[in-house]
């Protein structure tokens, strides 16, 4: 990514990139690249932001189907649900290291801060 000038790196979300989320992280940091990703982990290990479902609403929305399915329900039968509560997490700190500015009004969107 160095040697063709990428500006940026955004992950999407495989298992594969999860189980490499500190090495992803480390090295997107390393080489000075702002980088997204949909889960909060990767922004504690350094990444710039994460916005994407949050994983306690759907645990949450699970515990519920399987309530129902418990209970009788035809899980075939069930509605499809998409997530409905998204979390923005930045780290100011790698916002920092980078020199980006992240206004005060991104800020206040966000639902986790890292300093």
């Amino acid at each position: 990514m160095i040697g063709d000038r990428i500006e940026a790196v955004f992950v999407f979300p495989s298992p594969l990139f999860f189980s490499g989320q500190q090495r992803i992280a480390g090295l997107a940091l390393r080489h000075r690249l702002p980088s997204m990703f949909v889960s909060n982990e990767f922004v504690h290990l350094g990444g710039l932001l994460a916005y994407g479902a949050s994983i306690a609403d759907l645990a949450r929305r699970s515990a519920i189907y399987v309530d129902k399915i418990l209970k009788g329900a035809k899980p075939a039968e069930l509605p499809v649900e998409q997530p409905t509560r998204f979390e923005l997490s930045i780290n100011l700190r790698t916002a920092k290291t980078l020199g980006i500015v992240v206004s005060a009004s991104v800020q206040q969107l966000a639902d986790e801060l890292i300093e």
